[in-house]
Parts: structure tokens; C-alpha cells; sequence
């Protein structure tokens, strides 16, 4: 299969204005990206039963998911559902190209909300940039200052809400009221919020242009029945305003400029298929709307594979979307079966090393052993403790309270009057609610 080719071209070598443009893409990227974004906002702070809707807790080594409570030992089912999440971009490019980037990246969501304060607070585009060309008045300094604050608020919640997923944002905002932030989180909290600020408020395109790997690879990904936005040069060209006087066909395309204004990376998609694009759609909105009032068939920018513009059949089922699409679903059964086998009880259960065994007054043999356990959406508040041979003895509690996020270790001593010499094989088994456990160890005894 030919590997697509890609150009890596931009209109604008200094600071790029985006006009703003409504349209149907538009309005289905807002459908797209403000869910998202909302619940991205929501899931740290909303709760059930007091608990986050979803965290991934470091210090307690649990995951919280919508109510179900995972251990740390669960965290290969986030991998699974990672796997399904590259697999599906996958399928989603070689299907429409970087339809991802355009209507639910992070970086482009959140570009699209810098812009939109941008173009509120200091006007359209073309204000925009004739304010810079201009000597610095105070009414524009103003309005620039009201707009960096507005985006440093914007960064500043989007920090404290993703620093939320990890650490319970109530507490967070409890310990920052009264100044006791850890050092770590207060680096974090700043690294989030510049990082936040930059990339979408600053350095925006450039993230797309320079930093994304996806950019670079997209054309192994493509073939030539990918639905990409794309320019239909026969239909377009010869530009109107270019026409010379003895040309006798007259291309839909008046040379107006407006899909370059509107575009969030400053490409002219006239070009053809470019690294940067995100297919974002804004282009083909402009474009639509200058042939709507032209009167003129509406598509001269569309989504189109290069079998179409070629004039060939498009095919949509192809062997590697299939390829795809399979991997994915794999990945996806798999992830929902583990969900289904996720640890409810867990114990760790280990010998001491310094000692290997002590013999007591009584002529007891004895073994020394740390317990920890923790209990994961299992009804149990205690969690018994057993030992087979039965001639082996627990000392120390053999009914240990069990606690959400109580994971410390317990010392344990077993001892036996009828001690087999050397090593011995024993079992210990851990029992709460209907949920048991058996953890094979090794006891000593004098030869």
C-alpha cells in the first residue's frame, strides 16, 4: 500500500489571528469537546457515598471508578483500556485522518477556549492584529490584562481539578486555605498551571506544528480511501481573481483567503494534505459559507478521500481498518472480563528475615510473620485469620478490623509443640465476609 504523502507547510511565519467561524463543524465540535470538558471538570469534584466519582489514589493504592473501588494490583485493566484507546485512534485516523486532534484533543480544546476569551475580551481577528502593529494604548492593556487573567483562571482550575484525580480535591483545598500544601503539590500545582497556560494560551499551534509526534506519523496510518479535509482542486482552479483574460473555465474558488484565516494552525489546505492539519473542520465551514453566497454548490472544501477526488469508488471497508477495529474490540472484551475478576480481598503475607525461629520457655517452636490486608467492594469489616496443620498456633489477633484505605502491616507469631525439623510447609488462610484466601509459607524449626 503507497504511503500518502504529507506536506509540512504554514501560512504564517509570526503570531497567527484566528477569525472565528460558525458552522456545522463547529457546532459538532462543541457537541463533542463540551462533554468532555465538562465531565473532565465534574468527575473530580462530584461524589457517591463521599467518594470521588473517579481517582487513582497513591497513598491509600486504590483506584476509584464510578463506585467500584480497584486495587493497585488492577491497574493492568487501565492498560487494556489504553490499548483500546490507541487501537481506536488508530482506526479513527486511517478512517478520517486527524479527526481526533480537531474535535477532542485536550491541547485543541482547550486552544479553542483561549481563543474564544481572546476574541471576547480584545475583538475579532483583524482588531486583533492591528492593535499589535500599534503603539501600546491603555485601553488595550487593559483588555490584554483582563485576558491573561482570564486564561491563568482557566489554568489554575484545570490544575487544581486534574491534581483532584489524584489527590481528594476537597482536602487539596483545605490544606491550601490554611497553607499547608506540600512542597511536591505546590510544584505540581505550578507545573500544571504553566504548562496549561503556555500551551494553550501561548504557544498553541506551535504544539501541533512542532511538539505532537501524531502529526509526524498520520501518513503511515492513511491510504487512499482515508476521509480527510481536502481541497477539490479540479473544481476550484483556476482561482476566479486569478483568471487570466484567454482562460475560458472559470474554477469556483474566488481566492478570498477566509480557510486560512479560520484555520487554528494557519495552513492553506489548498496546498493539499499537510502534517499539521487537525481536520478541525473550521476551513470547510468558511468555505461553505463564502459558496453560499456565491450560489454555488457547497464542498469546494470537504471531507474526501484521494480515491474521490480522483473520481474512483471509495471503499470503506479496508483489511487494516478491519485489522483495527478487531484489535480494539479484543482489547475491550478483555478489559470488561477483568472487570469482572477485580481483587475484592487482598493480603500479603510475609515471613520475617531476621529471625528464622525462637524456642520458648514451654518448648514452643516459633515463626514470626507481617500481615497487611485490604478489602476492595466487599461487605467485610474483619477478616479472620487460620493456619493448617491445625497443630500450629496463632498468637496475636486472629480477627484483624478491616478499614477502607487501612493497609499497614501486623506482626504475627506462629508457634507448635510438634515441630517437623527443618522447614515445614503450612498454609494460611484468610477469610472475610464469603471471600477467602490461602497464602502457602514455610516454617522452621531446629534439625
Amino acid at each position: 500500500m503507497q504511503k500518502i504523502p504529507v506536506k509540512d507547510t504554514t501560512q504564517n511565519e509570526g503570531k497567527i489571528y484566528v477569525r472565528l467561524m460558525s458552522g456545522r463543524f463547529q457546532t459538532l465540535r462543541r457537541i463533542i469537546s463540551w462533554p468532555m470538558l465538562t465531565a473532565f471538570f465534574l468527575m473530580a469534584w462530584l461524589r457517591i457515598d463521599g467518594e470521588p466519582l473517579l481517582m487513582f489514589s497513591f497513598s491509600n493504592h486504590r483506584i476509584l471508578i464510578f463506585g467500584l473501588e480497584l486495587s493497585w494490583y488492577d491497574l493492568q485493566l487501565l492498560g487494556g483500556l489504553l490499548i483500546a484507546g490507541a487501537t481506536f485512534l488508530f482506526f479513527l485516523s486511517m478512517l478520517a485522518g486527524r479527526v481526533w486532534c480537531g474535535f477532542a484533543c485536550p491541547q485543541s480544546v482547550w486552544t479553542w477556549i483561549f481563543i474564544r476569551i481572546e476574541d471576547w475580551v480584545e475583538g475579532k481577528a483583524n482588531r486583533r492584529a492591528k492593535q499589535d502593529k500599534q503603539p501600546l494604548q491603555t485601553s488595550v492593556l487593559f483588555r490584554r490584562l483582563v485576558k491573561h487573567g482570564l486564561w491563568l483562571l482557566v489554568s489554575v482550575l484545570t490544575a487544581v481539578s486534574f491534581t483532584g484525580y489524584f489527590i481528594d480535591v476537597y482536602e487539596l483545598l483545605d490544606e491550601a486555605m490554611q497553607f499547608e500544601l506540600p512542597i511536591y503539590v505546590v510544584v505540581w500545582l505550578l507545573t500544571v498551571i504553566g504548562f496549561t497556560y503556555l500551551n494553550a494560551g501561548l504557544m498553541r499551534e506551535q504544539i501541533c506544528l512542532h511538539a505532537c509526534p501524531y502529526s509526524r506519523f498520520q501518513s503511515v496510518m492513511l491510504d487512499q480511501h482515508s476521509k480527510v479535509v481536502s481541497y477539490d482542486l479540479n473544481r476550484g482552479e483556476p482561482r476566479s481573481i486569478k483568471q487570466s483574460a484567454h482562460q475560458s473555465k472559470k474554477g469556483d474558488c474566488v481566492d478570498c483567503t477566509l480557510c486560512i484565516q479560520v484555520c487554528p494552525v494557519g495552513i492553506d489546505i489548498r496546498q493539499g494534505l499537510q502534517a499539521p492539519c487537525i481536520n478541525c473542520g473550521a476551513c470547510i465551514d468558511a468555505c461553505d459559507s463564502v459558496m453560499k453566497k456565491l450560489s454555488k454548490p457547497l464542498g469546494l472544501i470537504r471531507f474526501a478521500s484521494e480515491s474521490e477526488l480522483a473520481g474512483e469508488t471509495y471503499q470503506l471497508v479496508r483489511p487494516r481498518l478491519i485489522g483495527y477495529l478487531t484489535v480494539m474490540l479484543i482489547a475491550l472484551s478483555v478489559v470488561a472480563y477483568g472487570f469482572t475478576q477485580t481483587t475484592d480481598l487482598l493480603v500479603e503475607f510475609n515471613r520475617e528475615r531476621d529471625v528464622m525461629y525462637t524456642v520458648q520457655g514451654n518448648g514452643e517452636i516459633c515463626n514470626f510473620y507481617k500481615v497487611k490486608a485490604e478489602v476492595f467492594n466487599l461487605d467485610a469489616s474483619s477478616m479472620h485469620i487460620a493456619v493448617q496443620p491445625s497443630h500450629y498456633k496463632v498468637y496475636g489477633k486472629t480477627d484483624i478490623e478491616l478499614t477502607s484505605g487501612d493497609a499497614y502491616w501486623r506482626a504475627m507469631r506462629l508457634c507448635t509443640e510438634q515441630p517437623t525439623p527443618g522447614k515445614s510447609d503450612i498454609k494460611m488462610l484468610f477469610t472475610a465476609a464469603d471471600r477467602s484466601l490461602v497464602k502457602p509459607t514455610t516454617f522452621f524449626a531446629p534439625h
